[in-house]
């Protein structure tokens, strides 16, 4: 039962770490007198990357604007490396861009939806073969923004692939949850 207290803890840290931030850095536009494009751009994105026997490598770039103080949209690209040690030959890469568009419910809770287009290695039964092909994703979901200082924050977003078939997606599994930063 130890581990269930700790996982309680976790998550209670967690909840207030998320909680605790005032949303000083949510940007506000004034509808009447509108501010430049400049001023309205954001960027931001994920990044991640593991080494080892497994070796991965993520870099998603992406740039939005605030169209209203609730509303936003943008568009960013992917790319993935992926290399396994124990096969011959077991190396590929993930790339593609997409769309997205988000509404701030409220101020730190927000609506998310985007659209995909990977390209990456599928395996071709009729050929034998693994051969590169576009996979397109339609993600709808919600995210928690944590500002931090003037104008940056992080997300966490929750999202839901609609167009997830088992055989042709790169992910696992229909959901699919990212963390990442915004400038």
């Amino acid at each position: 039962m130890w581990w269930l207290k700790s996982k309680a803890l976790y998550f209670l840290l967690a909840f207030y770490f998320v909680f605790n931030f005032s949303a000083t850095a949510q940007r506000v536009i004034d509808e009447g007198n509108r501010p430049p494009l400049k001023d309205r751009i954001y960027y931001g994105g994920n990044f991640g990357m593991s080494f080892g026997t497994i070796t991965f490598i993520d870099v998603s770039p992406l740039v939005g604007a605030m169209v209203t103080n609730r509303l936003s949209g943008g568009v960013g690209g992917t790319y993935q490396y992926f290399n396994d040690r124990r096969f011959i030959g077991g190396n590929s890469s993930l790339y593609g861009a997409r769309v997205f568009s988000r509404y701030n419910v409220f101020p730190n809770v927000f609506a998310h939806a985007e659209y995909e287009n990977l390209n990456f290695d599928l395996y071709n039964p009729s050929s034998d073969r693994f051969e590169r092909s576009w996979v397109p994703g339609f993600l709808i979901g919600g995210g928690y923004f944590t500002p931090f200082g003037q104008r940056g924050g992080a997300n966490f977003t929750f999202l839901y692939n609609l167009l997830y078939d088992v055989r042709r997606s790169p992910y696992n599994e229909p959901f699919v949850i990212r963390f990442g930063f915004v400038l």
